[in-house]
């Protein structure tokens, strides 16, 4: 049974920074391109970060580049979410996915993926 467990989040200043970890269990990902989704209060669910299999190729959505990163240590079936600059517009839960095949390219949609976890909830202060 595949299982997606986020830690790292909580409450933080504008301007602070938080580092979320998504562990995958019962299945490797190592060839699997994973990505990290946010839900805000009253609002969608939508792409923030991509990254594919072996960890070269990463993208972003616009609201979100240049202040996160995503990595993957694959030795250990994690992918990592590092925020930076946060702003209160980023206060929402954080959920990580993953497909149930791999697939070509960087899976920027929801229905791409098959798997996903609770979330970990982000709150930013102003």
């Amino acid at each position: 049974q595949v299982q997606l467990e986020e830690s790292g989040g909580g409450l933080v200043q504008a301007g602070g920074s938080l580092r979320l970890s998504c562990a995958a269990r019962g299945r490797t990902f190592s060839t699997y391109g994973m990505a990290w989704f946010r839900q805000a209060p009253g609002k969608e669910r939508e792409f923030v970060a991509a990254i594919n299999g072996n960890g070269i190729r990463t993208y972003f959505a616009d609201s979100v580049k240049g202040r996160f990163t995503i990595s993957r240590d694959n030795a250990k079936n994690m992918v990592y979410l590092q925020m930076n600059s946060l702003k209160p517009e980023d206060t929402a839960v954080y959920s990580c996915a993953a497909p149930d095949k791999p697939f070509f390219g960087l899976g920027i949609t929801e229905p791409e993926y098959t798997y996903w976890g609770q979330g970990t909830q982000v709150t930013v202060s102003s």
